[in-house]
């Protein structure tokens, strides 16, 4: 039977945006897929996520709602999410492209769970004849490829801040779930999160990153960084040479092995762009260099280049928005 599933991500009783943009592009592609839209919201005490899910324009919405889900395992959620596909008889899944979802996508696909074909972090979702046809970035970012699914259900992973989160509203009903497992019964367990950047914005979440590497020149050098960011109301960003270093956590990287982002605005600051940066940055909206080598590889994918230092840079751009303000 047709049908999109989206499994939703939220924190505190807030959907994440991404899951929201997922879902809104699930709407859109309502038309081709055929049947109903589900959106799936999993954790403890989650009402007003499901409430905000119910009026989002989704035509039906399931809860799971118990205290062993409400800090995320592979081993529950997994379970939960393709328990609710199969209920739902969905023919297609969306899950944002976070790192919580990235896990989920690839455990349900799996032939424990549903068996399904899986296309991973994918910037375009298009039709053709029918079918669900996936663009996703390889090689770093390198080439683009186009993946259709032969398998009857198909998970597809959603790289967060690519797709327009509009929602048409609506009034939908809840329905609550039981968890397909005896509570306590997981093999293992999250007992608890620590943040390690208390108060900061996720890189992977923000709509501007600034970001800054080796031409930092030291962990103090990114001060003027750190400040841009500050006037901004921007999220500090890291090249993993940084990381390396001890600079900056490794929360901060971005990059292949680091997080994927996707920002409206991206200042790259002191990198010189080496791919595995870029793989992580490039299909961001507009990208600002700073670079004091006009030779630096940043520049080819930059929208706008400053070549200079970016402790004199940095500061008068701050300055300027300061100005303005």
């Amino acid at each position: 039977m047709p049908g999109i599933c989206v499994i939703t991500e939220q924190r505190g009783g807030e959907v994440k945006r991404a899951s929201l943009e997922a879902l809104a592009e699930a709407l859109r592609k309502k038309s081709t897929v055929g049947g109903d839209v589900t959106a799936v919201v999993l954790g403890h005490e989650i009402g007003e996520a499901a409430a905000a899910l119910a009026a989002s324009g989704a035509d039906q919405v399931v809860a799971f709602d118990r205290a062993d889900l409400a800090l995320y395992s592979s081993e529950g959620h997994c379970a939960c999410a393709a328990q609710a596909v199969r209920d739902a008889g969905a023919s297609v899944v969306f899950v944002a492209a976070t790192i919580q979802g990235r896990d989920l996508a690839a455990a349900i696909s799996g032939g424990a769970a549903l068996d399904a074909g899986y296309a991973a972090d994918c910037t375009a979702i298009d039709t053709d004849g029918g079918d669900l046809v996936a663009t996703r970035p390889v090689f770093a970012g390198k080439a683009i490829i186009k993946v259709r699914c032969t398998a009857e259900t198909f998970v597809l992973s959603l790289r967060p801040n690519i797709f327009d989160a509009t929602l048409p509203g609506g009034s939908a009903s809840v329905t609550t779930a039981t968890p397909p497992f005896d509570e306590g019964s997981l093999r293992a367990r999250v007992t608890g999160i620590a943040a390690s950047t208390k108060g900061r914005k996720d890189v992977a979440e923000a709509d501007i990153v600034v970001s800054g590497g080796r031409g930092a020149g030291s962990p103090e050098g990114f001060a003027p960084i750190e400040a841009l960011a500050e006037a901004l109301d921007a999220a500090v960003g890291a090249s993993r040479a940084v990381v390396d270093l001890g600079w900056r956590p490794h929360a901060e990287q971005v990059g292949q092995t680091g997080k994927v982002v996707s920002p409206k605005l991206y200042v790259a600051a002191g990198i010189s762009g080496a791919i595995q940066h870029l793989a992580g940055m490039r299909t961001s909206k507009v990208i600002v260099a700073i670079n004091k080598d006009p030779a630096a590889p940043i520049f080819k994918v930059a929208d706008y280049g400053i070549v200079g230092d970016l402790h004199e840079v940095l500061p008068a751009l701050k300055d300027a928005l300061l100005a303005l303000a």
